[in-house]
């Protein structure tokens, strides 16, 4: 009985710590502060500088959830430090809501330089925007 005990409990633990495991590296999220909303089926891109020749290359392109997130950019397996620019494509979304914008889309650059995690969101509104480094 003993030892059921410290098996199931073996498992429980090791279950739960698998779950809680990254496999992420990066995630993102909308706010459209006009409306205390999140902004979703935004189209964001994520893009990868190559130092050498100064070009941009695509890693990826997704659209944010109903809430407004993203939650599975740059798998850790493929992760790299560099610098990358994520462009949420705002242009239809605020036609969607019937809303005149200033800005069609916005680019935020950043840089990873280790193994954490990278949250990288934008507040939005049809006429500003801010971001942050999240966790």
């Amino acid at each position: 009985m003993r030892n059921l005990a410290f098996i199931l409990l073996f498992v429980l633990v090791t279950t739960v710590a698998y779950a809680q495991t990254p496999t992420y590296q990066l995630s993102s999220h909308i706010l459209d502060v006009s409306t205390g909303r999140p902004a979703a089926g935004v189209p964001v891109r994520l893009e990868k500088l190559n130092e050498k020749n100064n070009k941009w290359t695509t890693v990826e392109e997704k659209k944010t959830d109903e809430n407004g997130r993203i939650k599975d950019f740059l798998d850790y397996k493929k992760a790299e430090a560099g610098i990358y620019r994520l462009t949420f494509l705002v242009a239809d979304y605020f036609k969607q809501q019937h809303t005149a914008s200033f800005y069609p889309f916005v680019e935020v650059v950043f840089q990873i330089r280790d193994k954490e995690h990278y949250h990288v969101p934008i507040t939005l509104s049809p006429y500003g925007y801010s971001t942050y480094r999240g966790n």
